[in-house]
C-alpha cells in the first residue's frame, strides 16, 4: 500500500514504546515491549490469541495502566497522564473496534458522528454532513445513516466503524483484529479501504490481528508479539525470509516449531 512520505531522520517516531510491562496477578503478559512506529507507516502486530496483542493497544490507548515503561506519543510521554491529559492525546486518535462497537441506541450517522460531537463539540448539522461524506469513503450511500445498528449486515457494520474511526481526520488509527467475523470476500474489502483510507489521510496506522492474509494487505511493516517480547520486526516484504522460527511457524500455520501450543489431551 501506498503511504505518506517517511519521516525525516531526525523526527521522533509517531508511537515510541521503550519496557512496556503488564501482568495480571502472576500472568506476566507484556515483558519488556520495544517498539518504535514512524508518522505515515502501517504496523501491524501479529501474535497467536493471548499472546498479549490487546493488552498492548489498551496500554496504548491509556485504557490500562503499564507497571513499568514508555509510551511516548509524539514525544510526549503518555504513561502517568491524568485521564484529562490522556483525553487530549486521545484526540489523536482513531479505532476500529474488533466488533465495530456501534451504539444501537443511536442511528448509524450519530454512531460516526460521535467523537467530532462529544470529542471536538462540533455542531450536530455539520458533525452530520462529516458522517455522510464519510459514509461515502467507506463505500456506504448516505441513506445508511438514517439506519439503526441492529439493521445492518456485518460488513455494513464494519464499514460505520471504519468510517467513525476516520471521522474526526485522526492522526493516528488503531485497527483491532480488523476483518475478525467477516468472510474472505469482506475482508478483503475491508482490508483495500483500510488501506486506501490511512494513506488518503496520511495517518499512522497500528493494527493487531492473527490474520496473516489480512497483515499482508493492510501493512507496510510487521512486527510479532510472543511471550510478551517483539521476537521479530521488519517491513512486510521480508517477513516470509525473516529466517526467525517464530514468524516461520506462526506465518505458515504450522504445529511444529519453538512456539508453545498448550494442548490437553482429553483422550488419555
Amino acid at each position: 500500500m501506498s503511504t505518506a512520505e517517511p519521516m525525516a531522520p531526525d523526527a521522533p517516531p509517531k508511537i515510541r514504546i521503550r519496557g512496556l510491562k503488564k501482568a495480571f496477578g502472576s500472568n506476566v503478559v507484556l515483558d519488556g515491549v520495544d517498539l518504535d512506529i514512524a508518522a505515515g507507516e502501517s504496523l501491524v502486530v501479529i501474535g497467536g490469541s493471548g499472546t498479549g496483542k490487546s493488552v498492548l493497544l489498551k496500554c496504548i490507548l491509556g485504557l490500562l495502566t503499564p507497571d513499568a515503561g514508555s509510551i511516548q506519543v509524539d514525544g510526549e510521554e503518555t504513561v502517568g497522564l491524568s485521564e484529562r491529559e490522556m483525553d487530549r492525546v486521545r484526540r489523536k486518535f482513531g479505532m476500529l473496534f474488533q466488533s465495530a462497537a456501534l451504539f444501537d441506541s443511536l442511528p448509524v450517522w450519530e454512531n460516526v458522528a460521535f467523537g467530532l460531537i462529544q470529542g471536538k463539540r462540533a455542531k450536530r448539522d455539520e458533525a452530520r454532513k462529516i458522517a455522510a461524506r464519510r459514509l461515502t469513503d467507506v463505500g456506504l450511500e448516505p441513506r445508511v445513516g438514517e439506519l439503526y445498528p441492529a439493521e445492518l449486515s456485518g460488513g455494513m457494520r464494519k464499514r460505520v466503524g471504519l468510517a467513525r474511526a476516520i471521522a474526526t481526520d485522526p492522526e493516528i488509527i488503531f485497527f483491532d483484529e480488523p476483518t475478525t467475523g467477516l468472510d474472505p470476500i469482506m475482508g478483503h474489502i475491508i482490508d483495500n479501504l483500510i488501506a486506501k483510507l490511512t494513506s488518503k489521510l496520511g495517518a499512522t496506522g497500528l493494527s493487531i490481528t492473527h490474520d496473516m492474509a489480512s497483515a499482508r494487505r493492510i501493512s507496510t511493516r510487521m512486527a510479532m508479539l510472543y511471550k510478551g517480547r517483539i521476537v521479530w520486526d521488519g517491513p512486510t516484504a521480508e517477513i516470509d525470509r525473516s529466517g526467525n522460527p517464530y514468524v516461520e511457524q506462526f506465518i505458515n500455520g504450522s504445529a511444529e516449531g519453538p512456539i508453545d501450543i498448550p494442548l490437553q489431551d482429553h483422550f488419555a
